[in-house]
């Protein structure tokens, strides 16, 4: 486990975890805000957690003593002769019937198995921890992405008015016979790939409209409108170190909780093999008889425990060992991979934020070259020193 960062400045401050304010987007807060309300993939995530605890719940009910009651009535009729008369004689009957069994934890593995299960509760959770930061993660992208393909777009129609004008002029220099047909047909063909171009772009930006309503929960209609301004986007700071990271990160939380829920349901396989205890009692009384229900006696009475232990099953058993053992080294094998893909990802983006500001830097001079030569190569063609590919050329590059 490195101590540092290679691509990171050492004895950086971990960061504060309100990454998005860092964007100093208001817009971009408001739709994370809506996508953690009504996005439906994160709510199935929360409902699976719901279901964990339940499932938890109900484990550990089951450890406790299980008691059942019942009852029943009937109505008794009897005919009676007396002097010479007869009498139907007629009397309630009432049963009360009773039940408890439980089965005290000799070895622990009902204890394994409780543990097991508040395990997969706690995986649930960082699960859906995991799923939120996901999510407000893919809506920050997606807003971004809109923003640049609304830009693009802009760019596209900015490169079509630039190809009608240079048609224009093409179209007037060969009404006064400086150029020749190819010229004109040149202009035309690159006007209509500006407009293939601008076609495209608009689609873009519709599917990224309509990428981000659907992660908001809205109907996929492309009516979201982009942010007016220019995206800036922060510098990084404040990566921390590799340790740390493994303590803040959610998903490596649930693979952790995974470990431990493999960890107990191998105890829980194994102590399986070890004899168990049952108590059950079971109480009946009819109305003649209802103070038997209170004597401690008679209820004793009726307590019948029994040890059982496994002799032979087929190697099920055996089986349910190897199977949890086997679901123990996945999970740590797991864990391992999520650490490592956790580490790789701060390390791509450490890199990458250097080499994308060299980029830009890169690109700026680039830029500002193309604007120069357009600018010249419109002068030179308007001046019969330049043809129409190297016109064409500079307002590509540009």
């Amino acid at each position: 486990r490195p101590e540092a960062w290679k691509n990171g400045e050492p004895g950086q401050v971990p960061p504060t975890g309100d990454w998005v304010s860092g964007f100093n987007d208001p817009a971009m807060s408001s739709l994370i805000d809506e996508a953690l309300t009504n996005n439906p993939d994160l709510k199935a995530t929360l409902a699976r957690v719901e279901a964990a605890r339940a499932n938890a719940a109900a484990t550990y009910g089951r450890s406790l003593p299980s008691i059942g009651a019942g009852g029943s009535a009937s109505w008794n009729s009897t005919v009676v002769e007396s002097g010479g008369s007869t009498f139907r004689n007629e009397a309630p009957s009432f049963r009360l019937n009773g039940s408890a069994s439980w089965e005290p934890d000799l070895w622990g593995r009902i204890s394994a198995g409780i543990a097991a299960a508040e395990a997969d509760l706690a995986a649930s959770e960082a699960d859906f921890a995991a799923a939120r930061l996901s999510l407000a993660a893919r809506t920050a992208i997606a807003w971004i992405q809109l923003n640049d393909a609304v830009r693009q777009e802009a760019l596209a129609e900015a490169t079509l008015d630039a190809r009608e004008n240079t048609l224009t002029l093409t179209e007037r220099r060969f009404r006064s016979g400086l150029v020749d047909a190819l010229d004109v047909r040149l202009a035309r063909s690159a006007l209509a790939s500006s407009e293939a171009a601008l076609v495209s772009r608009r689609q873009q930006t519709g599917q990224a409209k309509r990428a981000i309503e659907i992660l908001l929960g809205r109907y996929p209609s492309a009516e979201i409108d982009a942010s007016e301004r220019q995206m800036v986007l922060p510098a990084i700071s404040g990566a921390g170190d590799p340790t740390s990271l493994l303590a803040r990160r959610p998903d490596i939380a649930a693979a952790e909780a995974r470990i431990v829920a493999a960890g107990f349901r191998v105890d829980q396989a194994r102590l399986a093999l070890r004899p168990s205890l049952s108590l059950t009692a079971t109480l009946s009384s009819t109305d003649d008889d209802l103070s038997n229900l209170i004597d401690p006696a008679y209820l004793a009475g009726q307590l019948v425990s029994s040890l059982t232990a496994p002799i032979y099953n087929g190697g099920a058993l055996k089986a349910n060992i190897e199977a949890a053992e086997a679901q123990a080294q996945l999970t740590g094998a797991s864990y391992v991979s999520a650490v490592l893909s956790a580490w790789k990802e701060v390390e791509d983006t450490l890199a990458a934020d250097d080499f994308l500001l060299q980029q830009v830097d890169a690109l700026v001079d680039a830029y500002e070259e193309a604007v120069a030569a357009e600018a010249l190569a419109q002068r030179q063609y308007q001046n019969g020193l330049a043809t129409i590919f190297n016109l064409i050329d500079a307002q590509t590059r540009r």
